[in-house]
């Protein structure tokens, strides 16, 4: 019998009912790992991608609508691009365009002036609703706390960590009127949360780091929900592009090389085509 993981792919709600502060934690194992198999980033590629992976779960799963959240981090350094993609389900897909090597250092540093585009598609819009802001902030959290306490008008914090094994993170929000509850409650549990060490983030599960980090505030605990790595082949996807391009353009490729190789850059998936399957694209 196959051992259980002990970072399986979840993300889990709660609630300090006394408090009128939200807050969410997520830990992903296999469907990480999944993610980067094959893909050599240096070190911190993976930290700055995995603590995107876990924002997105994070923001995606609080949506109130079913739909999909793509975050793009773009940026003129040695990390050019950092792309999360999630949907209602928790499907999960990324990608980071760098460098082959580079030296750690901050957001800023890797990726130089840049800025963050998050894009929502939902079945009902004529189309994705599209927010584009400048970077602020020196790591992934601080940049992702400003966008969501500018968007959604109230106080948020996250912490989030990474590694080659697992991507983890932590979020809170104070809901509307959290302060006449409690005029010290959002600076109360900042505080606390503030503790959080990355190696608890990255291996304790969530009941007993929330036991951890608020053992005297009354925290109610929702059922956690799974999260996926979801990248499949789609080969007609590819197919559509090669028909776009057209039939003169795919045999001049075919003259010169033989085949047409195309290389899905966020699944890390190669497809190639020969002549004959070339040929059946235009029939």
């Amino acid at each position: 019998m196959k051992p259980a993981d002990p970072q399986p792919n979840r993300v889990r709600s709660f609630l300090f009912e006394q408090l009128d502060i939200r807050g969410a934690w997520v830990q992903l194992g296999p469907a990480w790992r999944e993610m980067i198999a094959g893909r050599d980033y240096p070190e911190p590629v993976v930290e700055l991608l995995g603590q995107l992976a876990g924002v997105a779960t994070l923001i995606t799963a609080n949506l109130k609508q079913a739909g999909r959240l793509t975050f793009q981090l773009r940026g003129e350094g040695a990390v050019s691009l950092l792309v999360m993609d999630c949907d209602e389900q928790l499907h999960l897909r990324g990608m980071a365009r760098t460098a082959s090597e580079l030296s750690a250092g901050s957001l800023p540093a890797l990726l130089g002036d840049g800025a963050l585009t998050l894009t929502l598609d939902t079945a009902g819009m004529r189309q994705p609703y599209q927010s584009h802001v400048p970077l602020q902030g020196d790591t992934v959290a601080a940049v992702f706390e400003h966008y969501l306490t500018q968007s959604e008008q109230t106080p948020t914090r996250l912490w989030l960590a990474a590694n080659h094994e697992t991507a983890a993170g932590l979020f809170l929000q104070a809901l509307p009127g959290a302060a006449e509850r409690d005029a010290d409650g959002w600076n109360r549990v900042q505080i606390l949360a503030d503790t959080v060490r990355a190696d608890e983030l990255l291996g304790l599960g969530s009941i007993k780091l929330i036991e951890r980090l608020f053992p005297e505030e009354g925290v109610r605990v929702f059922d956690p929900r799974p999260v996926s790595y979801h990248c499949p082949y789609d080969s007609g996807k590819i197919e559509a592009m090669l028909r776009g391009i057209g039939r003169a353009e795919c045999e001049s490729i075919l003259a010169e090389h033989g085949e047409i190789r195309v290389h899905d850059d966020v699944c890390n998936h190669e497809y190639v085509l020969d002549t004959e399957a070339v040929a059946a694209l235009f029939k």
